[in-house]
């Protein structure tokens, strides 16, 4: 996702109504790395802005998606996640603690599948399924099992160095 405003310079330009209530789910959603659901994004919201309204965060999110700006993600049949991160990447999902995490694959190109015969692939996503450890220190499992894109790789780095990693679990969405 674009930085907030960029993404408001972008709905604007588009004829979308920007509002404060607006300005403040895009700011929520820049660089979180949390996979929230609409539910979870309201809450927090709420708490920065009380009075927003559930369908002014669906209808954000919606708009978000049609520009581009976030990805759905549905996973296990759960509550849709909504991720900022639009670089081509899947994810890990700790079958224990319901954590997400964004992975990056390697040679996703040269996979081969078996497919039905006429069956055109339109997207593919992939997501692990397994468990944490939990000897391993919550910065270093986090570190272990999400690889970012050589394009994110430095900027990560330095975001890095100012905060841990934010992990979703099912009991706390943002």
């Amino acid at each position: 996702m674009h930085s907030p405003d960029v993404v408001a310079t972008k709905y604007k330009e588009q004829g979308r109504r920007l509002t404060p209530q607006r300005k403040l789910l895009f700011n929520l959603m820049h660089n979180n790395e949390s996979h929230p659901t609409a539910e979870g994004l309201f809450e927090e919201a709420s708490k920065r802005m009380p009075g927003i309204s559930l369908r002014t965060v669906y209808q954000t999110l919606e708009e978000l998606s049609e520009m581009g700006e976030i990805q759905l993600m549905h996973c296990d049949g759960g509550a849709v996640r909504f991720d900022p991160n639009v670089d081509e990447h899947h994810h890990a999902v700790c079958a224990e603690t319901g954590e997400l995490f964004d992975v990056y694959v390697d040679n996703i190109d040269s996979l081969r599948a078996q497919l039905p015969a006429g069956f055109e692939v339109q997207n593919v996503s992939i997501v692990f399924h397994g468990r944490v450890a939990k000897s391993a220190p919550r910065t270093a499992r986090s570190a272990r099992i999400t690889t970012k894109s050589p394009a994110r790789q430095q900027t990560v780095r330095a975001k890095s160095a100012k905060r841990t990693p934010r992990r979703t679990s099912r009991g706390s969405n943002t």
